[in-house]
């Protein structure tokens, strides 16, 4: 008799993208933005646009739209949230393993460019060179 056992993997994406994915809590236009910009990853397609409103040095608000993989979208709506409220120097200092331990995810190799995009155009935003 041949023993056979089911390899039990872990999910693909966490509760937490799944979540942030279906129901993005800064999805949507920012009107009066006084910093955008938007970037795409080429080898995947996904297309992200940030939008901010910045007053004396503080990120009053943000927001963000996109075409993106459920990762990236994750991913954009947790850098608009975690970027409200800190000063542009701060905001330009959010690193990915700020965005991971909120994400709850082991995001492999191939997919950071998903998490990372938004933290680009983030910067691009705040007129960060990269």
């Amino acid at each position: 008799m041949t023993e056979t056992r089911a390899t039990v993997r872990p999910a693909l994406y966490s509760d937490v993208i799944r979540d942030r994915w279906r129901h993005p809590r800064r999805r949507g236009e920012l009107p009066g933005a006084t910093a955008v910009a938007e970037d795409v990853n080429p080898l995947c397609g996904d297309r992200v646009r940030v939008m901010l409103h910045v007053g004396d040095g503080r990120i009053t608000a943000a927001r963000f739209l996109g075409d993106s993989c459920a990762i990236c979208t994750a991913s954009a709506d947790v850098v608009a949230e975690l970027v409200e409220g800190r000063r542009g120097a701060e905001a330009t200092a959010l690193g990915v393993a700020e965005v991971l331990d909120v994400l709850q995810a082991d995001i492999r190799p191939t997919r950071m460019r998903c998490v990372t995009l938004p933290l680009t155009v983030l910067g691009a935003a705040l007129g960060v060179k990269s």
